[in-house]
């Protein structure tokens, strides 16, 4: 059996909870996979980690290796093959007396964090290494975290995912139609309220998704808020944010990095420009991206662009410009 090292940030958190099993159940990287796993905390919590560790080895999962906690970043993350950064400052935490509301703040609060931990992931992580982040505010960390590894042969994700889950679900709902009859659904942007879902370009049993639901006034009007602020949606409703169905798309798009995308389909994960679509290089954007059987991951081209989504997609980018220059002195 090989074996693959995994390091998650956040393991004592609510996301890293549904989480873990799956990473270690064989459904991520195979029944044949051995996987040690590294789970990073804060010190004042790596207690709890010891309670999360003796439930992953009650699992009885064959495909458990190691299992770690540790509160220092560099040990966490060595030799890791995968890092899932998912531990980050909410919004609405108070920190010296003042509530965390603004996006400028949780911006620099938080790059803070993922100035170190991309340093430690460059210097001790696998050079291959992958990494996934989950944290919000996802893009502009991993721009901070990226810049911060400055090691061009491993890759950086930001997680988009679950936008991508939530608008499939919400064209299926509206289509009448499985969500399995969704596909190719891209998340242009910022993982934010200006994320822009296609549903041109999505399609339903490989017909355009907007063709098919034929209802301009809803999918310029209703789909696109009712994706954008669905995270909202789900803290009104149950009191705390989304973490089963995060879990579930940071798993998704760990498979979909490391398994072919099946021919005429797509991922959606935000990463690195290379000026595609007009997009400044360098900017951590969202992209249709394809995994290809050599196990690089590419942005898909020529993609048909509207006026409508050409206008979303200048909006978004213009906010990830305006949080790159919140962060500029965090950037090599």
């Amino acid at each position: 059996m090989k074996e693959i090292n995994v390091a998650v940030t956040g393991g004592a958190g609510q996301i890293a909870y549904s989480l873990l099993p799956r990473l270690i159940s064989g459904e991520t990287f195979g029944e044949n996979t051995k996987v040690n796993l590294r789970l990073i905390e804060i010190p004042q919590v790596l207690e709890k980690l010891e309670g999360t560790i003796m439930e992953l080895i009650d699992c009885g999962f064959k495909q458990m290796g190691s299992l770690i906690a540790t509160a220092d970043i560099k040990e966490g993350v060595k030799d890791a093959d995968w890092v899932l950064l998912v531990g980050s400052i909410p919004r609405g935490i108070v920190i010296d007396g003042k509530k965390i509301e603004e996006r400028s703040d949780l911006l620099k609060i938080n790059g803070g964090i993922f100035t170190d931990q991309g340093s430690a992931i460059g210097k001790y992580a696998k050079p291959n290494a992958k990494i996934l982040v989950v944290g919000n505010p996802a893009n502009t960390n991993a721009l901070i975290g990226m810049n911060q590894a400055n090691n061009s042969s491993q890759q950086w994700f930001a997680m988009t995912a679950l936008d991508a889950n939530r608008a499939k679900a919400q064209l299926a709902t509206k289509a009448g139609v499985d969500i399995s009859d969704v596909t190719n659904m891209a998340i242009w942007g910022n993982h934010s309220p200006t994320m822009y879902p296609d549903p041109y370009n999505a399609l339903i049993n490989g017909v355009s998704a907007a063709e098919v639901i034929n209802d301009k006034e809803w999918i310029e009007n209703s789909y696109l808020p009712l994706v954008q602020q669905r995270g909202k949606a789900v803290i009104d409703a149950r009191g705390a944010s989304s973490a089963a169905s995060a879990a579930n798309a940071a798993i998704d798009t760990v498979k979909s990095v490391d398994n072919p995308t099946e021919k005429g389909d797509c991922f959606s994960a935000a990463i690195a420009s290379n000026g595609s679509y007009g997009v400044p290089k360098g900017l951590i954007f969202g992209y249709p991206l394809r995994t290809n059987l050599d196990g690089s991951v590419e942005i898909i081209q020529d993609i048909k662009i509207n006026e409508f989504a050409q206008s979303k997609i200048n909006s978004t980018t213009e906010e990830l410009l305006s949080e790159r220059e919140a962060v500029k002195d965090l950037l090599i």
